[in-house]
């Protein structure tokens, strides 16, 4: 255990992050998703929710401030517009953790494809459907 980390950032999770640079992004996805098919690098997290995951992450993780869009989720159905309660939960989280930072939507192939390119994917446990976020790491100002 360390003082001020999550339980749930176990050491191959915090040594992903900790590899990532700016710009490298993270996938979470749900426990429906082929993660060991898609991933360059996987890190299985079972027993956890992906909204569980992404808070433990975006609490020692910043998202990247030089882009419009640093956040993204699938559009359920390919619909942009039919909002899964989860999709709110992630709003929610990164609102939290990144005030000034959104998540945007990419329909269809287009999140898949980002997944695919991702520096790393963690497997959960979320059986929800479209439960699945890819986060672009941001950097840490010097003091």
């Amino acid at each position: 255990m360390l003082k001020n980390i999550d339980p749930l950032l176990g050491p191959e999770l915090l040594k992903v992050l900790r590899a990532m640079g700016h710009g490298d992004e993270i996938a979470i996805v749900d426990g429906n998703y082929p993660a060991d098919t898609d991933a360059k690098r996987l890190v299985r997290m079972d027993g956890h929710s992906a909204t569980a995951i992404l808070d433990a992450i975006l609490s020692v993780m910043p998202l990247d401030e030089m882009v419009p869009d640093c956040a993204f989720r699938p559009a359920a159905n390919n619909d942009p517009k039919n909002m899964q309660p989860i999709f709110a939960e992630f709003e929610t989280i990164v609102k939290r953790h990144e005030p000034m930072r959104h998540v945007t939507t990419l329909v269809g192939a287009d999140f898949y494809k980002r997944v695919k390119e991702c520096y790393a994917i963690v497997a959960t446990s979320e059986a929800r459907l479209y439960g699945n976020i890819v986060l672009k790491k941001g950097v840490i100002h010097p003091k």
